[in-house]
């Protein structure tokens, strides 16, 4: 396997400070998870019912929906659920098909409902989730490829939908980032222009463990930990070549020509650097990227949004993003 030189960005030293709600998000969240075993010594079922305990508070309130839909949408590799979020007020006919994060392995559409909701209501657009089919019960690339058909199937089924085809986006946070570069990029080589942007939250983009951010904010004190990423990655690759796949080392995917890219970074996430990284390889390919670093902020940041107004800061970015890329 060939790495990347880790040491392009910043020194390995002392950590940022935590923003003091940040610090508050991780204590919540680390009682929730003290309470059971660690989730990589029980069997997979088991982990994720623990990690929907642990986050449902975080998903819990917030905007209320004008109208909430579910659907079963056939993919190549079976049916898969989405949900749409309808606002009440919606100012343009977009719609942002997201991707939960949760390492391709935990978390769902339940743990993330809050975020979609905060983006239909602050972006004021139709916001579907996918209930992508998780590893290891699937493996790369069969996310990846459902989450394609779903993009698809919300363009032709749009007036259906009471959407505008010409106004889709996707975004994801962590993993879910990851697949939504992913997706990006093989629309593209398919030659369908579907998407009118990008939406990438603290995502996980290069198969480089060994970055200075993962050493500075790797070892387990700001939520997720390198050892959580190894484990992920074992369940969700299949090969080992899969890490040098562009559609997984995606630093190194050919990247230009796609639709512009709005990024959201947290300081204080082991995978900082695979953003910094991926902003400057965009910029280099042409790809119009608006990139914000939030200071003090740890991976998963914006499920705090009950609690955080650094989260509630990135919500509104990313809604006039998208305000910005999908006028009425």
């Amino acid at each position: 396997m060939e790495f990347d030189d880790p040491a392009f960005s910043i020194p390995t030293g002392a950590p940022a400070p935590l923003d003091p709600q940040m610090r508050e998000f991780l204590r919540r969240t680390g009682e929730g998870y003290r309470r059971f075993p660690r989730c990589d010594t029980l069997p997979v079922a088991e982990a994720r019912a623990i990690a929907e305990t642990v986050r449902a508070p975080w998903a819990a309130g917030g905007p209320a929906m004008q109208r909430s839909d579910e659907h079963h949408v056939a993919t190549r590799h079976g049916d898969v659920r989405v949900r749409i979020h309808y606002p009440a007020q919606r100012e343009s006919r977009g719609a942002l098909v997201y991707l939960h994060g949760g390492g391709f392995v935990l978390f769902s559409i339940e743990t993330h409902d809050r975020l979609m909701r905060e983006y239909a209501q602050r972006a004021g657009i139709a916001v579907i989730g996918v209930d992508y089919t998780r590893a290891p019960d699937a493996r790369f690339p069969q996310a990846l490829d459902e989450c394609v058909d779903v993009v698809r199937w919300a363009a032709q089924q749009a007036a259906r939908l009471e959407l505008d085809a010409a106004q889709i986006f996707i975004g994801g946070d962590s993993a879910g980032a990851s697949l939504s570069m992913g997706a990006a990029l093989t629309l593209r080589d398919a030659n369908e222009p579907l998407l009118k942007g990008v939406v990438l939250n603290y995502g996980s983009f290069g198969s480089n463990l060994f970055r200075d951010s993962m050493v500075r904010y790797g070892a387990g004190d700001y939520g997720l930990s390198l050892h959580d990423i190894v484990w992920f990655r074992g369940l969700y690759l299949r090969h080992g070549r899969d890490f040098n796949d562009p559609r997984v080392n995606l630093v190194r995917a050919d990247l230009a020509g796609l639709p512009p890219v709005c990024m959201v970074v947290a300081q204080c996430d082991p995978l900082h650097d695979d953003s910094v990284e991926l902003e400057r390889r965009l910029v280099s390919a042409g790809v119009e990227v608006t990139a914000k670093t939030y200071v003090g902020a740890v991976h998963s940041f914006l499920e705090a949004v009950s609690i955080s107004a650094l989260a509630a800061e990135a919500f509104d970015d990313t809604a006039r993003w998208l305000r910005g890329h999908a006028p009425g």
